[in-house]
């Protein structure tokens, strides 16, 4: 099941009112997507298809995309996804690879891990912190848009719910943010980023040590994230190993 978790971890997180899961009915794939319009606001993973059916799932993924005046979507391929040359196939079909093309699933799964000296981190405590964690989280994606309060205010009503956010503090300021679904198996990272000029500080740690201490709490410890060039080599060296290797392709509209 870790395996499943690495590879697909949207499938496996908790939804809320503000985020969506489109099962296709055989089993062939699945989109995730989370509020606006963005490319990356709608992810697919977990495509099973023989190689026939490549270009009319594609078309179909895109229709569903459409009906919802979506951008586009990006596209994460585990090691499981079929057929064996899905990669190459979509690529000729159109979509282009991530700018960080290559993603890792990883897992620490008994995590004893030391937070950094300097650095406090800690779930939101408030629409101020929740804000603040949007806002950075905002700068290091290089998202263009501005962030909604409305939206913020919305899922401060469901912290802890199906998940927690996370803030990292420096001399008291909010420098880094992450988030934390919990599952039976495990906690599943996500959003982990900090201000460009907080890096090197250790908040990046502070956040995986604070959302490891709150999945040992709930009796699943073990913590599973998609790992790129940035956050890869610091969660090696937290003890994290790889057990999947993902595609990361974007389909434009």
């Amino acid at each position: 099941m870790i395996r499943e978790l690495a590879e697909n971890p949207n499938l496996h997180q908790p939804l809320g009112p503000h985020k969506a899961l489109h099962m296709d009915d055989a089993g062939r794939f699945a989109v995730f997507l989370t509020p606006g319009t963005p490319v990356r606001a709608a992810t697919v993973q977990r495509v099973r298809l023989v190689p026939t059916e490549v270009e009319p799932a594609l078309e179909e993924i895109r229709a569903l995309l459409r009906s919802q005046h979506r951008e586009g979507a990006e596209w994460e391929l585990g090691e499981s996804c079929t057929p064996p040359d899905l990669v190459e196939r979509l690529l000729a079909l159109g979509l282009r690879l991530d700018d960080d093309p290559v993603a890792y699933g990883m897992v620490l799964r008994e995590p004893k891990l030391e937070p950094p000296a300097g650095v406090e981190a800690r779930p939101v405590a408030s629409l101020e912190d929740l804000r603040a964690a949007r806002e950075v989280q905002r700068v290091a994606f290089g998202d263009p848009r501005p962030v909604d309060d409305a939206l913020v205010l919305d899922d401060l009503a469901r912290e802890g719910v199906e998940g927690t956010t996370f803030v990292a503090l420096i001399d008291g300021e909010v420098v880094a943010a992450a988030y934390g679904a919990p599952t039976p198996y495990g906690t599943l990272l996500f959003g982990g980023a900090t201000l460009p000029s907080a890096r090197g500080r250790g908040a990046y740690r502070a956040l995986v040590a604070a959302r490891a201490a709150d999945a040992v709490s709930r009796g699943a410890p073990a913590l599973v994230t998609h790992a790129g060039r940035m956050s890869r080599p610091i969660l090696e060296r937290l003890g994290f190993e790889t057990v999947a290797r993902i595609d990361r392709l974007v389909d434009e509209l």
